[in-house]
């Protein structure tokens, strides 16, 4: 093949790069379609969202060509003048080409484990480098997925060697006026792909969540244009006149008094109600990993995944429509504690000096002794410094202070975390309020060998794909995320069963509620929105369970997992301040039914109220409404009217309101110090 082309060698050169990269980032997406498009639509049903992603892979191609282009024609450093500056280039762009081709590799396993392109928020694991390398080492095959990024820079860097030198051996004279028009026209059409369109805007990542949809527009980015673009996204300080607006409109929302939106007190105080007798019951609260309700049997999901979680719901206070404020563990756990939604836009509310000092309703619980089980290291996403600074006399257990052996980079296994935990509860003659946070239903998803008790079950491939379990990479993968999950279920019995033969049994409150969901195809068990706009992710049980004296009930009612602590203090009928965002969901009177869903990783805020889920990006502010009860768009009526007003309202006044709170809500002791 000759290169005849009358330009100059370097702009030759610069457009094979071109070309290669551009087949390299269309070869990617098309396999990240193939690979994660699990509702079985063609490919053509996808062509904007692929045009889309051409135009995002321009345009890093075309930052990438700019830097060679204007750097490379310093005399000293053209790739074609010298061989020392050819070695120089090909070391640098096989560092490039590295970064790149790791770059994917990430992203793909990323996508693979939270259904997100690969963003920001991946730096909050370097935060925990050590548990987090662990993890990543147990749950995917390292070794083999560098020898891969090895393999295929050394091809491409192999392909852009080969292009030099024919091109070096081809070269017709090019005259200086060719070369000014040549040059000209190169930076001029880089500088229209770096923009993006003809229009008085560029180009922007968040044009794709204008598809229509989450897949269409993780489809459309490129891990470039996620990762980059959300770390240079900054959080604004809350506007003290806006959030002062808001109080007066939430006032209604949140029990509070209009007249204190001055001065932004947000504290109610309840006493005990002395028509109800004083139990001072036990309370266990357990934040479950990764309880997503579409893959449990509460909701009839044939494969009997949960059936001994399914029967606790059927003789408790369960809520069939909670939603976590957002996904991941360390928020799940903030937002359970503290009652506050979670809405750092970076590292995570518990990693922030200034928000790490938080008035909670359990430290207003006089009277109790307190306990947090976890079975590995409450030092993960400063978890440790959130409990210890705001619980004084915290009974705190975790792995080097439990008896069981490890099992795997979370520590030792949920059932003998439950085990030991009842061992030291059985023991107290306090009344207690335990804190015990599962792990086990979490990559690399290991099941202990020593359970020989507990099945493992091997549903076909077909039937895990139909009902929760369809965006694992194989069937093998497939069968372990499953099984774990079940593993969860036989942990509960194993509890629930010990603890039943304590003396504390009939005279505690059992907590559950999932620390968040996983996004997946949830096929025809609920409306497709809750596949499309990632309701999955959000959305998990909440049980009350006190089969001796509380009464059983399935309740619909939108709410939240900031509305926990509250409730357990109801149920309780135990006295306590609250300045969070959490509500009584016992109080049906009053209560105007609602939940808090942000995104920090595509910056989206929204609420499911009613039979509608809200939401608005905050970079673009495009907003959409759905309904959650079937596959109809909401009428003209709904979409035009007060029902959206309302629900646009209610989304921008509590993310404001819980920006302003996550350093605003710190313990009284704290303020008195001031």
């Amino acid at each position: 093949m000759k290169f005849t082309t009358p330009f100059p060698k370097l702009l030759r050169w610069l457009f094979s790069i071109a070309l290669l990269l551009l087949v390299f980032a269309t070869i990617m997406r098309v396999g990240f379609f193939f690979f994660f498009n699990k509702q079985g639509q063609p490919i053509g049903s996808f062509s904007g969202a692929l045009f889309l992603g051409f135009r995002f892979d321009l345009r890093t191609v075309s930052l990438f060509l700019l830097s060679i282009g204007v750097i490379g024609s310093i005399p000293g450093l053209h790739p074609f003048k010298n061989n020392t500056s050819f070695k120089i280039w090909s070391w640098v762009i096989g560092i490039v080409l590295f970064v790149m081709t790791f770059f994917y590799v990430v992203d793909f396993a990323h996508y693979a484990y939270l259904s997100q392109r690969l963003n920001a928020s991946v730096l909050n694991y370097l935060e925990d480098a050590g548990i987090s390398t662990e993890m990543v080492w147990q749950s995917y095959p390292v070794v083999r997925l560098f020898l891969l990024v090895f393999i295929v820079t050394f091809l491409l860097i192999w392909i852009i060697r080969k292009f030099h030198k024919r091109i070096s051996a081809s070269s017709p004279p090019v005259s200086r006026k060719r070369k000014l028009v040549s040059y000209s026209v190169f930076f001029l059409l880089l500088a229209f792909f770096l923009f993006g369109r003809f229009d008085q805007y560029p180009l922007r990542w968040s044009d794709a969540y204008a598809l229509g949809s989450d897949f269409e527009a993780n489809l459309a980015l490129n891990p470039f244009e996620s990762f980059f673009n959300t770390l240079k996204f900054r959080a604004k300080k809350p506007d003290p006149n806006k959030v002062k607006e808001d109080f007066a409109f939430l006032a209604d929302y949140y029990d509070w008094n209009k007249s204190d939106s001055a001065s932004l007190n947000y504290t109610r105080y309840y006493p005990v109600d002395t028509t109800r007798a004083a139990k001072q019951p036990n309370i266990v609260l357990v934040i479950c990993e990764s309880f997503s309700a579409y893959k449990a049997s509460m909701w009839k999901n044939p494969l009997a995944t949960t059936p001994f979680f399914d029967s606790m719901s059927r003789n408790g206070l369960f809520f069939e429509r909670c939603f976590t404020p957002t996904y991941g563990t360390a928020r799940g756990v903030w937002a359970t504690i503290t009652g506050l939604p979670d809405v750092e836009l970076q590292l995570t509310a518990s990693r922030n000096p200034a928000a790490v000092d938080q008035q909670t309703v359990l430290e207003s619980i006089k009277g109790y002794e307190k306990y947090y089980f976890i079975g590995g290291s409450p030092s993960w996403a400063n978890i440790r410094g959130l409990l210890m600074n705001n619980l004084p006399g915290l009974h705190l257990y975790e792995q080097e202070n439990l008896k069981s052996p490890r099992l795997d980079v979370w520590g030792i296994s949920d059932k003998n975390l439950f085990l030991e935990a009842n061992q030291i509860l059985s023991a107290e003659k306090k009344p207690f309020f335990a804190i015990i946070q599962t792990a086990d239903n979490h990559r690399p998803y290991s099941l202990p060998p020593e359970d020989t008790d507990f099945k493992v079950k091997k549903p076909s491939e077909d039937s895990l794909n139909r009902y929760g379990f369809r965006d694992q990479v194989n069937y093998d993968s497939k069968l372990k995320e499953y099984n774990a999950f079940r593993y969860t279920d036989y942990s509960f019995q194993k509890f629930i069963h010990a603890a039943q033969k304590e003396a504390y049994f009939n005279n505690t409150l059992f907590v559950f509620i999932g620390d968040h969901g996983i996004a997946g195809e949830v096929g025809e068990m609920f409306p497709r929105v809750w596949t499309e706009k990632g309701l999955t992710a959000e959305h998990v049980p909440l049980l009350f369970y006190a089969p001796s004296w509380l009464p059983a009930k399935r309740e619909s009612l939108v709410c939240s997992q900031v509305d926990v602590m509250p409730t357990i203090a109801s149920i309780c009928n135990l006295p306590y301040r609250n300045t969070t965002l959490g509500r009584n969901l016992t109080d049906t009177a009053h209560l105007r039914p609602f939940a808090f869903i942000y995104n920090p990783d595509t910056k989206l805020i929204g609420v499911v109220k009613g039979d509608y889920f809200y939401r608005e990006q905050l970079t673009s502010g495009k907003e959409e409404m759905v309904s959650i009860i079937n596959n109809e768009k909401p009428s003209a009526e709904v979409m035009n009217g007060p029902v959206k007003q309302e629900m646009k309202q209610l989304t921008k006044a509590v993310y404001e309101t819980a920006s302003y709170l996550l350093v605003n809500n710190k313990k009284e002791s704290s303020q008195n110090k001031k």
